[in-house]
């Protein structure tokens, strides 16, 4: 592997500028890594001088911190062709760049997805034997949580595609994850062999002929909330539907809960006997506990925050992409890959 994943250690860049929020919710996330892990270094990209007044009222250590000017931000609307012609200068680009460029280990963003898949792809490439990367992000099961992919990049995909994704979600569980021999289930609308569209049903084939993948299966979708699986493999209009119908789910039944508590005094009183659990299950269902969303493929680590992610959010995407690089994902896939590639 190129000397640029090994040597940054837990260096970080952090695009501040990309997302919905204030960039000064992701200045307080940083300080907050930072405060955390003692042998970070994070590398902030943005705004200068709004970073440095920000920064100016916190209390840091300047010898784990360093800032890089980007004068331009990629908005959230943009086209990702749009984007790609205007990267130069914008803290997205920038950011990547430090990657590319062997400073960073990682890059995290909150930014436009499309922008930064196209970007991520243009600095870092993706694997030699890997035709498109794909999003893959955990979300909350009864045995813990899944590793969902693609969730969005890739809303048409042929059974090759779907067959790398399982590989690259396998082996993504097992290294950071810690999953021993990860539970493979293809995403579809029944677990008969006949059922699905014909790249579902060739993605299969493939999934079961490799004997080194724990393949189960189909799956559907209420099995994916159920920790039948350990990764769940489908196309990126599925994945995202899947991600965002489970968010709101989430949503309605956090929302139920306390409009049924408030209803009467008895039940705010049990409301408050039972607040600890209740905190518990909220904790569990959380999509910003979530948060972080791994690109996978690219020769270099890529974690997408959501765009609407809170100072709390960004947190955790900031130690998604810890957990990758002390993994080291890149250097684990490119051994995975190139090993398929020559059994095949």
């Amino acid at each position: 592997m190129p000397g640029r994943f090994a040597t940054p250690g837990r260096r970080i860049a952090l695009d501040i500028m990309s997302g919905d929020e204030s960039p000064r919710s992701r200045i307080r996330a940083a300080l907050r890594a930072l405060d955390t892990y003692s042998d970070l270094h994070l590398i902030l990209v943005g705004d200068q001088q709004l970073i440095t007044d920000e920064l100016s009222s916190a209390s840091f250590n300047h010898t784990r911190l360093d800032v890089v000017h980007a004068e331009k931000t990629i908005g959230m609307d943009e086209k990702p062709s749009t984007a790609l012609r205007a990267k130069e200068g914008s803290s997205m680009w920038v950011a990547l760049e430090q990657v590319a460029d062997g400073y960073a280990a990682a890059c995290v963003s909150a930014g436009n997805t499309g922008a930064l898949m196209a970007m991520g792809r243009f600095a870092l490439k993706t694997f030699v034997g890997i035709d498109r990367p794909a999003i893959a992000a955990s979300i909350p099961s009864s045995g813990g949580s899944v590793l969902l992919l693609d969730m969005g990049a890739n809303v048409d995909c042929s059974a090759t595609n779907l067959y790398q994704f399982a590989i690259m979600g396998s082996q993504l569980a097992a290294s950071v994850r810690g999953v021993a021999s990860p539970r493979v289930g293809l995403l579809n609308v029944g677990t008969e062999d006949i059922k699905g569209n014909e790249q579902v049903r060739l993605a299969s084939r493939l999934l079961k002929e490799d004997g080194r993948l724990n393949y189960i299966g189909y799956i559907e979708g209420h099995d994916v909330f159920a920790g039948r699986a350990d990764v769940v493999v489908c196309d990126g209009f599925a994945g995202n539907v899947a991600l965002k119908t489970g968010e709101g789910v989430a949503r309605l039944i956090r929302d139920s809960l306390v409009s049924a508590f408030q209803q009467t005094l008895w039940r705010r009183f049990l409301a408050l006997l039972i607040a600890p659990v209740m905190r518990k299950l909220y904790k569990s269902i959380d999509p910003v506990v979530y948060n972080g969303a791994s690109f996978l493929g690219l020769q270099g680590i890529v974690v997408k925050s959501h765009g609407h992610s809170n100072e709390e959010g960004f947190f955790r995407a900031i130690e998604e992409a810890i957990r990758e690089v002390d993994s080291d994902v890149p250097g684990r896939l490119a051994e995975k890959i190139e090993a398929i590639l020559k059994q095949d």
